[in-house]
């Protein structure tokens, strides 16, 4: 969804002259109308943003064979064609994956391990940042080249650029739902899907037309999926527990089918 929000530019600067490659991760909740860089690397947004190398993958749960087979390759041939200072004599590839929260970092890890090692996971995985709490011990993931990687906690920038970008990583779950608040992030939800002309969700909650009232959307999932909860009411003669529509399960619910590729495949930058 985010392939340029979703990078810290602090860990860019970091970088500097190490090997290092970019992975894009979930292509297949992307738009396919712009794919910011092929399999093989390049492309336009490639040439703007930084590393030579590129990887594209799939879902963090289901890694497609092709992609994964690649990083492994790819990354020894980087470490092995730049300088190692005082580790040239050590034959293992220790390798940090580095990145925002709840990009896949700890899926991409148990996936090469599971591809190249028969194992399974090593490292926990959850669809909210902060699964990963530090910087954990070294994983194998292959034999031949000896390599381990190293998984760490998403890393946010001390300050976002614009108020837009933070809606963007808010609705990728970079950010915690509660701190920003699933109202609003569902608003921006649906204003960014009239305006990418994404009206799948008209079908999937019964709406009659496309809409950009975010309370009347909010009603409609409710009514479509049941989403109640009960108020006490102040009367007369004393409090009555009354149904109503819970608006914020409705608003969390349609930021979940956002995420889970129900409302169309969406790139937001």
């Amino acid at each position: 969804h985010i392939p340029l929000s979703g990078r810290n530019p602090r860990l860019h600067e970091v970088l500097g002259i190490r090997p290092h490659v970019l992975v894009l991760n979930k292509m297949d909740l992307a738009d396919p109308r712009r794919q910011p860089v092929s399999a093989a690397g390049g492309g336009s947004w490639g040439r703007a943003a930084g590393p030579k190398q590129w990887l594209v993958t799939r879902l963090c749960v289901c890694f497609r064979r092709a992609a994964s087979l690649q990083i492994v390759p790819l990354v020894a041939k980087l470490v092995s064609s730049s300088p190692r200072y005082q580790r040239a004599e050590n034959v293992d590839y220790c390798i940090m994956v580095i990145g925002v929260p709840n990009t896949g970092k700890s899926s991409l890890i148990n996936s090469l391990r599971r591809l190249h090692l028969k194992k399974g996971k090593a490292t926990a995985v959850g669809g909210e940042p902060g699964i990963t709490k530090a910087v954990l011990t070294r994983i194998q993931v292959c034999e031949q080249p000896l390599m381990y990687l190293v998984d760490t906690p998403g890393v946010l920038p001390p300050r976002l650029g614009d108020v837009e970008t933070g809606m963007k990583l808010a609705l990728c779950g970079a950010i915690r739902d509660h701190l920003v608040g699933e109202d609003i992030m569902a608003d921006y939800l649906l204003y960014t899907l009239n305006r990418q002309r994404q009206f799948s969700y008209v079908q999937r909650y019964g709406l009659p037309e496309a809409c950009d009232d975010i309370e009347h959307v909010l009603k409609r999932v409710a009514l479509t999926l049941g989403r109640t909860h009960k108020v006490k009411v102040l009367t007369g003669t004393g409090n009555v527990n009354v149904t109503t529509l819970d608006y914020s399960a409705a608003a969390y619910e349609l930021i979940r089918a956002f995420r889970a590729g129900h409302l169309g495949r969406m790139t937001l930058d």
